[in-house]
């Protein structure tokens, strides 16, 4: 094994888009899956995204960073998105992206939860971001295989560590409550949530932990599957922090010599030791979907509906964690059924099961 951690968990990029096998179906079936997603772009967070997304520049406020952490030698870019006019933002959030992306790549998440009284960084991690895709493809996969190895992801834990002590020392810091800090991130960006969070590595045949104990939430989407010689239940033990996690029935990541199915997902839920826990599955969907990219299957209508429900859902589970108000997650469940194939609260049973 080259690793004990999961290191090929790669993110949403266009190659990879590509070389995800199709699942087939025929022409009919797709047409009347374009008609149902048509018609989901009446639900109110749809509706609600497309009016946040016209009022940005009145709401939020951007920074951009470009830091240097000089103990490793590695330069650690990062985006601040924050309420405008606020004096103190309710929560910040630090957000880890996928393979080839970048800090600018999951701009419609910070921006969102920036419009709703929340802070927003966004990490970027160098060596498994946009930069992967430059050069040859012909030595691409050995790229890929550079930016998802063992001591990557190692890094970008560290990058996360470096990037909060860089806003908590910062003027900025004035600007969010910071003891309500969540991590967040999409495929290998879950996967280093997820260790931030307390998701234990193994390292000369011990468990080791690289937990960050001021990560009070993190919120988990597309997350993929840790393998090592534990049991996941094991790995996942020291979890105890509230998690939600997000995917759809065909978050399917298959490429030349990986595989990870939608089930993994739900595995990776279902053996979380968060002290309360959420998972919402779509009822279908590509691994690239909430990344920007689509998949061969994806519409537009559809992206456009997944991506707008994964705001005002993990606005709803911000506000429950921050608040213990369960009103705007409850409301959430019930006008998403449409598009749900799955909603589990472990404080609950399964609304949408």
């Amino acid at each position: 094994m080259r690793s004990h951690i999961m290191i090929k968990a790669f993110g949403a990029t266009a190659f990879i888009a590509a070389l995800l096998i199709s699942l087939t179906g025929c022409a009919q079936k797709q047409a009347t899956d374009n008609v149902v997603w048509q018609q989901q772009l009446n639900l109110p967070s749809v509706k609600y995204s497309a009016e946040v997304a016209k009022r940005l520049w009145l709401n939020i406020e951007e920074t951009s960073f470009d830091w240097l952490d000089q103990s490793r030698d590695r330069v650690v870019p990062a985006l601040l998105f924050k309420p405008a006019r606020q004096q103190k933002a309710k929560a910040l959030i630090v957000f880890s992206h996928g393979l080839g992306g970048s800090k600018e790549r999951y701009a419609y998440l910070g921006q969102y939860w920036a419009s709703q009284g929340y802070a927003s960084l966004h990490v970027q991690h160098d060596g498994s971001d946009r930069k992967v895709w430059r050069g040859s493809r012909l030595t691409l996969a050995f790229r890929l295989m550079d930016a998802a190895d063992t001591a990557e992801a190692l890094a970008r834990v560290q990058d996360v560590k470096f990037a909060l002590d860089q806003i908590l020392a910062s003027g900025h810091a004035a600007d969010f409550d910071n003891q309500n800090i969540v991590m967040a991130g999409h495929s290998y960006g879950a996967n280093t949530s997820m260790l931030l969070s307390g998701a234990q590595v193994e390292q000369n045949g011990s468990l080791v932990s690289l937990k960050d104990d001021r990560i009070k939430a993190a919120i988990l989407i597309s997350a993929p599957p840790f393998y090592n010689d534990q049991p996941l239940d094991k790995v996942l033990a020291d979890v105890n922090i509230p998690t939600l996690h997000i995917t759809t029935t065909e978050d399917e990541i298959r490429v030349p010599g990986y595989y990870s199915s939608p089930q993994d997902r739900f595995e990776l839920y279902y053996a979380m030791a968060s002290s309360y826990k959420v998972l919402a599955v779509f009822s279908s969907g590509s691994h690239n979907i909430f990344s920007g990219w689509r998949g061969s299957k994806d519409t537009k209508p559809q992206q456009q509906v997944i991506k707008a429900a994964t705001q005002a859902l993990s606005s709803a589970f911000l506000e429950q964690i921050t608040t213990d108000d369960s009103q705007a997650i409850s409301l959430w469940a019930q006008q998403h059924q449409a598009v749900l194939s799955k909603f589990i609260r472990s404080d609950l049973v399964a609304m949408v099961d």
